[in-house]
């Protein structure tokens, strides 16, 4: 199992970020105490996978550019003002893998946020930004297969609380006080519901559930964030297994009582889980859906699969000296 603390030192190789515009040392890539973001979450970030595929001795980089379109949505809506595209974007990820020469599975987190080293202004269009990036060694995020869940006693934000389909910074709080009370009470993760009562999404990890032979998740209109891993999952399981996919509200106790229940998210990847709030889900067990999605899953991710390649983005990491 690999590691998720980030680290200025992959092996025996220094990391490099990209910040200010440069890639520099990842220990030279430092902000103010001043800086906005620190002080009012004024930022927007992704979270992006790159699998190693040993046998190819190459890193699959997962629909790197759907994630930075994203990204680009969500400076819109906070004002930060990045001079990038996302093809940009995408060229310095790759440039930034092959510096750091990674050889196993890293997480490539971009974030863009408002730099401007000043307390006590809140008029976004005042304020400057900036755009930096890190990819470091990644592993199980979860650190199980399988997932045993409460229901928080925390709701999930409403859109016209902070917008809700992009991946703020700020609203993460929202997140860490769910996993937070989840993990103290003995379980792995927490389900979130909306302000009205309606499975919204995970800490960190849209929801799916198959009942009555199709997989049904949450809708987007219910504070679901509309997930890169959500849109793989529903494509493939309409194409790949011939399922109807049904996005709607869905209350609390129908996950007790359908036939299986999954996560998915780029870091979380497609975890099975088998309890909800101490009741057994289906079997107990992860179940016939959710596996066959989970494997289909893995081989796409490591660019195993030549039928979905165009969701990946090759790289072949350059070593470098310590």
């Amino acid at each position: 199992m690999g590691t998720n603390k980030a680290t200025s030192v992959d092996g025996n190789k220094t990391l490099h970020a990209f910040f200010k515009g440069a890639v520099v040392p990842m220990d030279e890539a430092k902000v103010s105490v001043m800086t906005h973001a620190l002080h009012y979450g004024t930022a927007v970030f992704e979270g992006i996978r790159g699998n190693w595929n040993e046998e190819k001795g190459k890193m699959y980089i997962f629909r790197m550019r759907e994630h930075y379109e994203r990204l680009i949505r969500g400076c819109k809506i906070l004002m930060l003002d990045i001079p990038y595209t996302a093809e940009q974007l995408c060229d310095t990820t790759v440039d930034l893998i092959m510096t750091n020469g990674h050889d196993s599975d890293i997480y490539i987190r971009p974030l863009a946020y408002k730099s401007a080293e000043v307390v006590a202004n809140l008029k976004l269009q005042d304020l400057d930004s900036d755009f930096t990036l890190i990819t470091v060694p990644f592993g199980n995020y979860l650190g199980t297969d399988i997932l045993r869940c409460c229901t928080s006693s925390w709701r999930r934000v409403d859109d016209n609380m902070i917008p809700t389909q992009i991946k703020s910074a700020g609203i993460y709080v929202n997140s860490l006080l769910a996993k937070t009370e989840a993990t103290l009470a003995g379980f792995d993760e927490a389900i979130i519901l909306n302000q009205d009562g309606h499975v919204s999404e995970g800490s960190g990890e849209n929801v799916f559930m198959v009942s009555g032979g199709k997989l049904h998740t949450p809708r987007i209109e219910d504070n679901a964030l509309p997930g890169i891993t959500r849109d793989t999952v529903i494509q493939l399981a309409q194409d790949e297994l011939g399922m109807d996919v049904v996005e709607r509200s869905i209350d609390r106790s129908e996950l007790y009582l359908c036939d299986e229940v999954f996560l998915s998210g780029t870091a979380a990847h497609l975890t099975p889980v088998v309890s909800l709030d101490s009741r057994d889900i289906g079997t107990g067990e992860p179940g016939p859906v959710s596996l066959e999605l989970q494997k289909m899953y893995f081989e796409i991710v490591a660019g195993r699969n030549p039928k979905y390649l165009h969701w990946c983005t090759e790289v072949t990491p350059v070593s470098i000296p310590a």
